[in-house]
């Protein structure tokens, strides 16, 4: 009963309230063609919690966590040191307050660490505004090209060949009705031409740095084309650690930032929940996704903060609205921002130098086994090997001596054959030289 709240009683009762005598009468509209019997699932029989646990159990000990062994996946998910006080700090009640900042007079702490959130991302991607959070970095991705569509009243979104193919996708679904896609091609290893696409249909260039080969783009030039066409630049960041040593997106005349956090204050959790971070000028206030926070004072004169814009669907904008996303990822802010404030603009710029070192120090081992090569000219912590075997193989094989080498890139592009023997690798502070010896010597047997 504990999982079945609901008796045959019950449900005999339902049914007649509404003037059936069983659950099929529900469906008595849909043709028999398109009933599947339940037959056909085979499904077990229902077991008790205890021996659920155990049946689980044995599903999640085929797996190997990350810390289990030599790490080396990326890819717009990265394993880095997240300090014991963030976990300890996020379930102060402090912070703890009102899920919905509605009423700011009993919800000071989540409408201050959103504030704070805003303020270091504003920072981070030097920008002049940042929001209160999105989901994820492919939604922040996403909305800021319907921001751009929105601005410009163009319906021409493209893509740079080096953004991750699921945040191409995701900008494919919410963003494609009400405009026009173009993916450029993708040119691993080497910065794509995306400039050649601009037209005077355009209305933003999305641009991925670090890209998800690990590629070093320069905004500038692609920023320069784009503003001479009258287009937006929307420069995406999957690794955020990385503007902890590279220039600010905003510094290179990006007009959006759309990021994913994760890579600060919160673990891979596989696959989430993740923060997306965003930010853009000044100008363009009005149109952001999403809520921001300001600052103000109470009768008293004492500081406090209070939801300065909120331009979601459920208040009084309805189809006016900016933003169908209808929360933040408000945990996973106070996560980043703790974290953050932990490190500091010192301890962050560390971390990031201690992050490129690791990667160059791996990338100099891989390449110089026997079958394998580095073709990512400039990197910050992640890079693509080109293999003399298909990439997914030599991962399985590798994951049988308990190293995760990194990831295929055919799993990403599964339909595109000439990827089949590349593997992005990413190296953080996490990996040991150890690590990196295990994992070069490993490689060089499986390549062998």
């Amino acid at each position: 009963m504990r999982y079945h709240p609901l008796t045959p009683d019950d449900r005999l009762t339902m049914l007649e309230r509404i003037g059936v005598t069983n659950v099929d009468a529900l469906f008595r509209d849909v043709p028999q063609s398109a009933v599947v019997p339940l037959s056909a699932f085979d499904l077990p029989d229902g077991q008790g919690e205890l021996e659920v646990e155990r049946a689980l159990s044995r599903m999640a000990s085929k797996s190997v966590a990350a810390g289990a062994g030599p790490f080396f996946c990326g890819a717009g998910a990265y394993r880095h040191h997240v300090p014991a006080a963030v976990d300890h700090l996020i379930q102060r009640s402090e912070f703890l307050t009102s899920y919905t900042p509605y009423q700011p007079e009993i919800a000071q702490g989540t409408l201050q660490y959103m504030f704070e959130f805003q303020t270091q991302v504003a920072l981070l991607t030097g920008m002049e505004v940042a929001n209160a959070s999105l989901y994820d970095g492919s939604t922040a991705t996403a909305e800021a090209v319907l921001m751009a569509q929105r601005i410009t009243k163009r319906p021409k979104a493209i893509l740079s060949g080096g953004l991750h193919p699921h945040y191409s996708e995701t900008v494919e679904t919410m963003a494609e009705l009400s405009g026009q896609v173009v993916r450029a091609k993708a040119t691993p290893g080497k910065p794509d031409d995306v400039i050649a696409l601009i037209d005077d249909e355009t209305a933003c260039v999305v641009v991925q740095s670090p890209d998800v080969f690990g590629l070093i783009r320069d905004l500038k030039p692609i920023a320069a084309a784009a503003h001479a066409r009258g287009a937006l630049l929307i420069a995406v960041v999957t690794e955020i650690v990385s503007l902890g040593l590279l220039e600010a997106p905003g510094l290179q005349d990006a007009d959006i930032v759309a990021a994913e956090g994760q890579s600060i204050g919160n673990g891979l959790n596989f696959g989430g929940p993740y923060v997306g971070l965003f930010a853009t000028r000044e100008k363009f206030l009005r149109q952001v996704p999403g809520r921001l926070t300001g600052e103000t004072v109470d009768a008293a004169g004492k500081r406090g903060y209070v939801l300065t814009l909120s331009t979601r669907e459920q208040h009084i904008r309805r189809e006016k609205a900016t933003s169908n996303i209808c929360t933040n990822s408000g945990l996973c802010c106070l996560a980043f921002t703790i974290h953050l404030s932990l490190l500091g603009e010192e301890g962050l710029t560390r971390l990031a130098r201690l992050n490129h070192a690791a990667a160059c120090a791996l990338a100099d081992k891989l390449d110089k086994v026997k079958g394998a090569q580095v073709i990512t000219p400039t990197f910050f912590n992640e890079f693509t090997l080109k293999l003399s075997k298909p990439a997914a193989n030599v991962v399985e094989a590798l994951a049988k001596k308990g190293i995760i080498a990194g990831v295929p890139v055919s799993r990403l592009m599964p339909h595109d054959p000439a990827v089949r023997d590349l593997l992005i690798v990413a190296a953080t502070e996490t990996n040991t030289d150890e690590d990196a010896d295990a994992f070069a010597k490993g490689l060089a047997k499986v390549l062998s």
